[in-house]
């Protein structure tokens, strides 16, 4: 775990409400000011040093509207620089999306395939509109070595969704349901799934 920084100055102001924090948080400065009778000052700021400046930093996570979701975590915090583990993201981006048969936007709506194209997509790569064309595309992933992006497949291939790590997937499940993140085997999904494709850039 990093250490982000140790304080270095505290000074109360003359009317001893405002205690001031200057923090050396990874080679830049940081002020904090928290607002507090100077008997509390040094707990009010070990508890915002706690909560809100220590411990490893989380990347940032903007909102649905324009990137991810939900943090890192459900993608194994793994890097991403595959182009499968930045499908992946862009599918969080649009949790809560309704299902739509036939969609492939956020404006439409999504079905399974049509959200698995549109994120990878974004991406410049071409994928068919269809559960069953996906069970062509890239190449066969054993459930052992899935990774973030890897198209996974359900009995029947009328289904599909995209493999997040750590036992996870997003996914536009049916109509009256929104695009969702759930837990292989905490769900009907599990027990369903026959197979995982890892499409790669041409």
């Amino acid at each position: 775990m990093d250490r982000i920084g140790d304080p270095t100055r505290i000074r109360p102001s003359r009317t001893g409400q405002t205690a001031r924090r200057s923090l050396r948080v990874r080679g830049s400065s940081a002020l904090l000011l928290v607002h507090s009778p100077p008997r509390t000052s040094l707990l009010v700021v070990a508890l915002a040093l706690a909560l809100g400046f220590g411990g490893t930093a989380w990347p940032s996570t903007p909102t649905a509207a324009d990137d991810p979701g939900p943090p890192d975590e459900l993608i194994g915090r793994q890097p991403l620089p595959s182009i499968g583990g930045r499908a992946a993201r862009i599918a969080l981006g649009v949790v809560g999306v309704p299902y739509r048969y036939g969609g492939e936007s956020p404006e439409s709506g999504f079905d399974c395939s049509g959200l698995v194209r549109w994120a990878y997509g974004r991406l410049g790569v071409d994928l068919p509109h269809s559960s069953y064309a996906l069970a062509s595309e890239g190449r066969r992933v054993e459930e052992a070595n899935m990774r973030a992006g890897d198209v996974l497949l359900f009995d029947g291939l009328g289904h599909v969704g995209l493999y997040l790590g750590r036992g996870r997937m997003v996914h536009a499940p049916h109509s009256g349901r929104t695009v969702e993140v759930v837990v292989l085997r905490g769900s009907s999904y599990g027990p369903r799934l026959v197979g995982a494709r890892r499409i790669v850039r041409t």
